[in-house]
């Protein structure tokens, strides 16, 4: 891992953009690091290093009485008395007025293979702009980026990054879109909704990398601004979202629902717990409430679990299980059900739902071949369902 004082000393590098602390998905950012200025119309990303909190007024909550406000965001639904903070850390009560403390405060960013969301059906072969800040609205106990989500903005160093900055980078490096991930998108709403608006009109699509946590009113908002969206389903009981997330599953059976109705593109990834979540009776029952809600064209990643954060009592997803759980997607009805963590495993790779012709060959995260044309299966002719053009991803307008 590089710091920013390695990464950005010659501002004309086409990779100067690998910094923040996400675990194991982008570069370390140096405390001491200075950013270097955009002299050479780079769009390299600059911005004084911040110092506490990054003020913005918020969307999307209520006042009530006595200077408290219920923030209606997503589904905790939080009521926070003066000069408190909701469940995430990142959204304070002044006075009786809700602000965001990470409007612009990003803590990571890397550019990422679109595969690496995952997104496999989703621009194969490009690269994604992937940007986050501190905070999240769950706590899963297994989250590999818990350095950064589980933490208040003031514990996680960040840069200011105005939206036209971050747009200006991601043009330089020649990323079609821009991916809001790594922590939780929903706790910083408003500068994600404010950036994928400017992106748009630059021609540059956005990607939100979601726990689903969000409320119907918001994320349909957004979506009028999104391309894609990739929703983590942790488990298919409520007692897992309860004892291991901190949430509740319902809201986000709720939210998958919704991005049906908008039209938006989105997939599912499950990770596969070992003795948790990983029966063939739930993932049967999961498989098939997503052929008959969502249809039999979302993706499903089933991915391995390594220990981390606090569960390290358990061990790695053996392969056998993901396969196993493959096959059980397969058996419900899904048309595309993928293996995650599994290098160099077939079921990395898309094939037609058709006549079963190998269409996309990806090897650890990258796309190797692509042999679809026009979104179509050169073999049968059978369309492949997804986003295959940047074209085609710009051209996206929610159904309601």
């Amino acid at each position: 891992m590089e710091c920013l004082e390695n990464l950005f000393a010659e501002p004309t590098r086409r990779d100067v953009l690998r910094w923040g602390v996400a675990c194991g998905a982008a570069g370390v950012l140096c405390d001491s690091a200075a950013v270097a200025q955009d002299t050479a119309g780079t769009g390299a990303l600059e911005g004084p290093k911040l110092e506490g909190v990054a003020r913005h007024e918020a969307l999307f909550w209520e006042e009530l009485a006595d200077r408290k406000v219920k923030c209606t965001l997503c589904p905790r639904e939080c009521e926070v008395a003066d000069v408190e903070r909701g469940y995430c850390g990142v959204r304070e009560n002044q006075g009786g007025r809700y602000q965001t403390l990470v409007y612009g405060a990003l803590c990571s960013a890397n550019v990422d293979p679109i595969e690496k969301k995952p997104l496999f059906h989703y621009l194969p072969g490009t690269t994604a702009f992937s940007i986050a800040t501190a905070g999240c609205n769950i706590e899963c106990v297994f989250c590999q980026n818990w350095r950064i989500s589980q933490f208040r903005p003031e514990q996680v160093p960040s840069r200011h990054v105005p939206a036209e900055r971050l747009v200006g980078s991601c043009r330089s490096h020649g990323s079609p879109t821009i991916a809001y991930t790594y922590s939780e998108p929903t706790v910083f709403y408003e500068y994600m909704h404010d950036s994928a608006a400017l992106a748009r009109r630059h021609g540059i699509g956005s990607v939100m990398i979601s726990n689903g946590y969000i409320q119907d009113k918001p994320l349909r908002q957004l979506c009028r601004h999104l391309t894609g969206v990739k929703v983590d389903l942790k488990a298919f009981t409520e007692t897992f979202y309860v004892d291991h997330c901190a949430g509740e599953l319902k809201p986000v059976l709720e939210t998958l629902e919704t991005l049906k109705d908008i039209g938006i593109w989105f997939e599912l990834v499950v990770l596969i717990i070992p003795t948790l979540n990983d029966s063939s009776d739930e993932i049967r029952r999961m498989s098939r409430w997503v052929v008959k809600h969502l249809g039999p064209d979302v993706p499903m990643h089933f991915t391995r679990f390594h220990p981390t954060y606090r569960m390290t009592n358990l061990p790695r997803t053996p392969v056998s299980t993901i396969e196993r759980c493959r096959q059980v997607a397969f058996d419900a009805g899904v048309h595309y059900a993928y293996a995650g963590n599994v290098a160099m495993h077939p079921g990395e790779n898309t094939y037609c739902h058709g006549c079963r012709h190998e269409l996309i060959r990806r090897v650890g995260m990258q796309t190797a071949s692509n042999r679809l044309k026009d979104g179509k299966c050169p073999k049968c002719g059978t369309a492949i369902p997804g986003v295959w053009s940047q074209e085609q991803a710009l051209a996206f307008s929610p159904r309601s």
